[in-house]
């Protein structure tokens, strides 16, 4: 028995099914949390917050620490609940690093920047951070929002995506184990919830993590209080390989950039742009892989990719991928449910000979689907590249870095990789440009970004 999952669900009378990704079996009951509970979730975390600040960052820090120890102890509980309700293998995978990311946000050192004329500039508190998280990375994305706020004396209200609260909901328990009361809460709701919260007066700042469309709701709900935004929004990652690559010597890191977590990541390579020289080449590796990976249900340690976590999702990969073949586009491999594995299973989909106007190419498809794009000139595929209104990441693969470095200065991206595509470390600042967001999270921008300034003056 997953006696952390006995400590979050409900029964049945009093909470909502949620749903085994793979299996579609109800794995527990999240509570149905209302506006009403969210008012008094925001003045506990209000009341908290000065003696949390109080604290100082040595005494956060510390607490946060014990938090990740505690997540580590308890990772393989966790990660069940992960895999049960998002569907990945790599559940506990998921856990620890959360944990090494509230140990990095525990150890990152901001002093105060001293000035000119004998001034000081310091970061102080902005008072209660929302968070709200997306279902792909419940927990690491959960951590990203919450880490770096209490470790800059900040109190946190969380409202986890409605696809994934169970997880959330046994992370945040293992936070109250170790912090004081209402420094974390979290508010299992609706988006009425999370509407609720966006504009609420007493907000300081708002962290989220999800599409273009919901930011953008946020951003307009957030202007009558004028509070502070971090987004990570949606991304439609290109990828560039140039005239002369090895193939071979990339084609791993190529597949699993676009398929991680069944390609359900924000910054996965969506579009990937081929110099013809080497076209046909990639396009067969690709292939290969996608028909090699291992795809079945996350409780198989066995598996690499899992289903996609909802029904609406899996709608859209599907929608997408047909249109693209009734535009005259090469299925290369896959194309289909498989549907003897579950409901929400899609085949790993790899498809050729397709052009920028494909839906496939200009949507972010956010699932096992990556369409393989020929061109013959540099220039034209950087133009291309740069053609859609996101710009999370982008990546460049090359035998020759020098000029691969040379093309990812002109990609319009926040993170341009080299012969990789999606790592993120928590020391490194990660955002977005053009509509894929704004703000920076992790090391000492992230810290930055949940504070306020203030100079003084000698």
């Amino acid at each position: 028995m997953n006696e952390l999952l006995a400590t979050v669900s409900l029964d049945a009378d009093s909470g909502r099914p949620i749903l085994d990704a793979a299996t579609r079996a109800v794995i527990g009951h999240a509570p149905v949390q209302t506006v009403a509970d969210l008012e008094v979730a925001v003045a506990e975390a209000s009341a908290a917050q000065p003696a949390w600040a109080a604290l100082g960052h040595a005494e956060r820090a510390r607490l946060m620490r014990l938090v990740a120890d505690d997540i580590d102890a308890h990772a393989e509980e966790l990660g069940e609940i992960i895999t049960q309700e998002q569907g990945k293998v790599a559940g506990a995978g998921e856990a620890h690093g959360a944990a090494h990311w509230l140990r990095g946000a525990a150890d990152t050192i901001l002093e105060p920047q001293k000035l000119a004329e004998g001034s000081e500039l310091h970061y102080v508190p902005l008072g209660v951070v929302a968070s709200i998280g997306p279902w792909n990375f419940p927990v690491m994305i959960a951590v990203w929002h919450i880490a770096p706020a209490l470790r800059m004396g900040n109190t946190v209200v969380i409202k986890p995506s409605e696809n994934t609260p169970l997880s959330v909901l046994a992370l945040i328990e293992i936070f109250r184990r170790h912090l004081p009361s209402s420094v974390v809460t979290a508010v299992s709701g609706d988006r009425e919830v999370g509407a609720a919260l966006a504009a609420h007066p007493d907000i300081a700042k708002i962290v989220f993590t999800g599409s273009t469309a919901t930011g953008r709701r946020i951003v307009e709900s957030s202007s009558a209080n004028l509070a502070r935004l971090t987004l990570e929004l949606g991304g439609n990652d290109a990828g560039i390989v140039l005239p002369g690559t090895d193939v071979e010597t990339v084609a791993d890191k190529l597949f699993w950039g676009a398929f991680m977590n069944t390609g359900q990541v924000c910054a996965a390579l969506k579009r990937l742009y081929v110099h013809d020289s080497v076209y046909e080449e990639t396009v067969a590796a690709l292939a290969a892989r996608a028909e090699a990976a291992p795809l079945g249900s996350g409780h198989d340690k066995t598996n690499r990719l899992g289903p996609v976590q909802n029904p609406a999702q899996f709608d859209i990969v599907a929608r997408l991928v047909d249109d693209a073949r009734t535009r005259g586009a090469r299925i290369v491999t896959g194309g289909e449910p498989a549907a003897d594995l579950g409901p929400l299973f899609y085949r790993p989909t790899i498809i050729a000979d397709v052009e920028d106007d494909a839906a496939v190419v200009y949507e972010e498809q956010f699932g096992p689907v990556l369409p393989v794009i020929r061109y013959f000139d540099v220039d034209d595929a950087v133009r291309r590249a740069n053609g859609t209104e996101q710009g999370l990441g982008a990546s460049v693969w090359g035998a020759d870095t020098d000029a691969a470095t040379d093309i990812a200065q002109r990609l319009d991206a926040g993170t341009v990789w080299i012969n990789q595509h999606g790592g993120v470390d928590p020391q490194v600042p990660f955002g977005g440009t053009k509509a894929s967001g704004y703000g920076l999270e992790f090391g000492v921008e992230g810290l930055k970004a949940m504070a306020a300034t203030k100079v003084i003056r000698f």
